[in-house]
């Protein structure tokens, strides 16, 4: 079981209650061009099944992961259930057309749309804007845009909450200083290896707004180490980040701590984060999880850790260049 210290916190002012632990869903979407390897519906189905049994309660999914295969499947084990476990919360993502790029209101509508066809259900209780780097502030704030659609689904009863998810920091901060937005995620920008998302947390506490931490292991290189797995935040790892995740390693393995529960627990143990999602493609992988956020880390490895340094620039910056 989840200890206190994983215990169910308040999802900024939603009224909902989520475990610091939230299971993300797109390696369940089979996107081997992201994470490097496969997932098979059956695993999937399993895993989501294994979750659903769980102590955790929270789930993260995207109309795109795997181009809407990571909600097919939760749709079908949603199914299989009867229905989402009572206390759960399923949260989806709302985005961009991939083929043309559009971010349009009317877009943003198709995609909720049919999120809910994919998922089986005829509410959805958290739904984000994602990738708003993908388009402009004025599109998504403006008449008629992203938000303005999801608002009006909201009066309708059809989404409950609205949150924003994206890469650049300084983008996430100024849709927090909005006040629109009741939750914002971030992912690959506060981990051991790169600290970026600081002012963003800062901003969302002093705002109440639910900081959602995304991949503490930088997609991998800090659960499987550097040298099983070299690439940070979806691409090849610089030479100096590989150095850094050396020491890390090191230093964990002389004070008999596994690297992925260092990684993991630096998120867990910062209270301006209300829940840290870590993606899962086996069912093993959960009760792993909650192993790694309960094993016992002394005080001084955080230091020792720090000395090494970490980057403040973000990860992501030429991605997509």
């Amino acid at each position: 079981m989840l200890n206190t210290y994983l215990s169910k916190r308040p999802l900024g002012n939603t009224g909902l209650l989520v475990t610091p632990l939230c299971l993300g869903a797109a390696p369940l979407g089979d996107m081997p061009e992201t994470f490097q390897y496969s997932t098979s519906e059956e695993q999937a189905l399993i895993t989501l099944r294994t979750a659903f049994e769980s102590p955790i309660n929270f789930l993260d999914t995207a109309a795109s992961y795997g181009f809407g295969e990571s909600e097919r499947r939760i749709g079908k084990a949603v199914q299989a259930n009867g229905g989402l476990p009572e206390g759960y919360v399923l949260a989806t993502k709302a985005d961009r057309d991939f083929a043309t790029g559009d971010f349009s209101g009317e877009q943003i509508k198709r995609s909720v749309e049919e999120s809910l066809e994919r998922l089986g259900l005829n509410r959805l209780q958290y739904v984000y804007i994602h990738d708003p780097e993908h388009t402009t502030f004025e599109n998504v704030m403006g008449s008629g845009g992203p938000l303005a659609v999801l608002q009006k689904f909201q009066e309708e009863g059809v989404i409950d909450h609205i949150g924003i998810s994206g890469g650049p920091i300084d983008m996430l901060i100024q849709y927090v200083e909005t006040g629109a937005f009741s939750a914002v995620e971030t992912h690959n920008r506060y981990t051991l290896l790169n600290r970026s998302a600081e002012p963003l947390l800062e901003v969302a506490s002093r705002m109440g707004v639910a900081v959602i931490n995304a991949a503490p292991y930088g997609s991998g290189i800090l659960a499987k180490g550097p040298d099983a797995y070299a690439r940070y935040a979806y691409s090849e790892a610089s030479p100096i980040v590989l150095e850094r995740a050396r020491s890390f390693a090191k230093v964990c393995q002389e004070n008999n701590v596994p690297l992925a529960a260092a990684a993991l627990q630096f998120s867990l143990r910062d209270p301006r984060i209300t829940s840290t999602v870590v993606g899962m493609s086996k069912p093993d992988r959960i009760a792993q999880t909650v192993e790694l956020a309960n094993f016992p880390i002394a005080p001084e490895l955080w230091p020792a850790l720090d000395a090494f340094g970490y980057d403040t620039e973000d990860p992501e910056a030429s991605r997509f260049a």
